[in-house]
């Protein structure tokens, strides 16, 4: 085999130390720089592995607040249509009480202007049975004064 390593001109004494350097190179590497940058890839592989299931949970979480907004907003709305059914209903009852308040008032004002006209008609035929009275009297006095003259 010597022969061999002669006739490609491979010193083999060499070839044995550049082994072993090989080996000594290979085995401050692994540990110098393969296992920490190992431990490196397995810290970030940890913290992606966190952020995921963080963003899941907040995608979880928001979904639930989504889900609790639409209650709240569909329970305010029922609750404000019977706020406003309920203030029609009032409104209703309130302008109901107004007409009627409004049609006493009004047969009160009838009333009492067909009692004013009632005693403007008598003081007025008082008055003209007063002024025919002195008309007559009047005529009355012309006649005998006539008569007695």
């Amino acid at each position: 085999m010597s022969e061999l390593f002669a006739a490609f001109g491979v010193n083999w004494k060499l070839l044995l130390v550049q082994a072993v350097n090989f080996g000594v190179l290979l085995a401050i590497l692994s540990y110098v720089l393969y296992r920490p940058i190992l431990r490196m890839i397995d810290a970030r592989q940890k913290k992606i592995a966190e952020g995921v299931a963080t963003a899941e949970a907040a995608a979880r979480r928001l979904e639930e607040a989504k889900t609790e907004g639409e209650g709240i907003v569909g329970s305010a709305t029922r609750e404000a249509e019977g706020l406003v059914a309920t203030a029609r209903d009032r409104a209703g009852v309130r302008a109901g009480e107004i007409l009627k308040g409004a049609e006493a008032d009004a047969d009160a004002i009838l009333k009492d202007a067909a009692a004013r006209a009632e005693e403007t008609k008598r003081q007025a035929v008082l008055a003209s049975e007063k002024e025919i009275a002195k008309a007559a009297m009047l005529a009355a006095e012309k006649i005998l004064s006539k008569r007695s003259a």
